[in-house]
């Protein structure tokens, strides 16, 4: 077995995964996650803010101790949407190589969509039919991707949970105008991620990341976040849509009074939950148009984290 580790760190959250791979299998050793707000302000100034990459630069030197108690052989840093979109990202990379010792990879929206497909389908399509269409939502981007084996078609949409509650849910609950005006980017997104992504040729719905994990905890009524229960989940689409609403306009305060909740996706998650419900909207109307129907929705916790650790195993066989 060879033990690697992968860093997804994205606009809202850095998070990593330790994992042995034999074979064809992953066997996870640890699997972690900090909100630390890299993306904070980027949409508006184009540049990661000093608090912020403080706050991220600490992390990964915690998560580099953590890779040498746990004796990795390699890690692969990968960094999304906030750092492709600021000017100052050198600055971040030459913190990260400082920390852990190899560079970060600032990867475009494309090859985002790949991996998480790959960490995704990976793990639910021995138990799901295909076509799969994977939504990776996170808090400056979201990514489509859809396909069978291997994706055949993907798109990254600028809209992600805090890149639009930076841009329009200022009010505490949003206020209606707010809510419209979110509404609309995502539709605009959507509609030109359509020409790129037959979202009526899905099958399985397959969401991932923290945005979409709260949301089927919210949906599944529970009073603390139970991975278990959260990965594999499948919810009838109405309930998802039902949650994401009641999320959106609640205020603060209630949403930090649920169990699940964590406290750096207090005030995000109202925007997140808007963006998922705009999505899976979209997709039951394609399917249906199509003479089927789309029922339920999978959420899986098997993303691009697992999906970057595959990536690191295919580097070392290639030598």
């Amino acid at each position: 077995m060879t033990r690697v580790a992968a860093i997804d760190c994205g606009t809202n959250t850095i998070r990593l995964l330790v994992a042995d791979a034999d074979g064809g299998t992953l066997h996870e050793v640890t699997r972690e996650a900090v909100i630390t707000r890299l993306g904070q302000g980027v949409d508006r100034s184009g540049e990661l803010a000093p608090e912020a990459l403080e706050r991220t630069l600490a992390q990964t030197r915690r998560y580099a101790a953590r890779c040498d108690e746990l004796g990795v052989a390699a890690v692969r840093f990968v960094a999304t949407s906030a750092t492709r979109d600021a000017r100052n990202r050198d600055a971040f990379a030459a913190g990260v190589r400082d920390a852990l010792g190899v560079a970060p990879e600032v990867v475009s929206g494309q090859e985002e969509a790949a991996l998480s497909f790959r960490g995704a389908v990976g793990v639910v399509g021995a138990r799901h039919p295909g076509p799969f269409l994977v939504v990776d939502l996170g808090g400056g981007s979201t990514e489509l991707v859809l396909g069978d084996a291997a994706p055949r078609a993907a798109l990254s949409m600028d809209v992600g949970s805090v890149r639009l509650t930076e841009r329009h849910l200022h009010s505490d609950p949003p206020a209606p105008d707010e809510v419209a005006a979110a509404h609309a980017d995502v539709a605009a997104a959507l509609d030109a991620a359509t020409a790129a992504v037959p979202l009526a040729e899905t099958v399985t719905l397959v969401g991932l990341a923290g945005t979409i994990t709260t949301i089927t905890a919210h949906a599944l009524g529970l009073a603390r976040y139970d991975r278990v229960r959260v990965d594999g989940a499948e919810l009838p689409v109405d309930d998802v849509l039902a949650a994401c609403d009641d999320l959106l306009h609640r205020t603060r305060a209630d949403r930090a009074a649920l169990g699940f909740m964590q406290p750096g996706r207090v005030d995000v998650i109202g925007a997140g939950a808007l963006v998922w419900h705009d999505v899976v909207a979209r997709v039951r109307d394609a399917v249906a148009a199509d003479g089927r129907r789309l029922g339920t929705v999978l959420t899986s916790e098997h993303d691009i984290l697992d999906g970057i650790a595959w990536s690191v195993v295919d580097r070392i066989a290639a030598g």
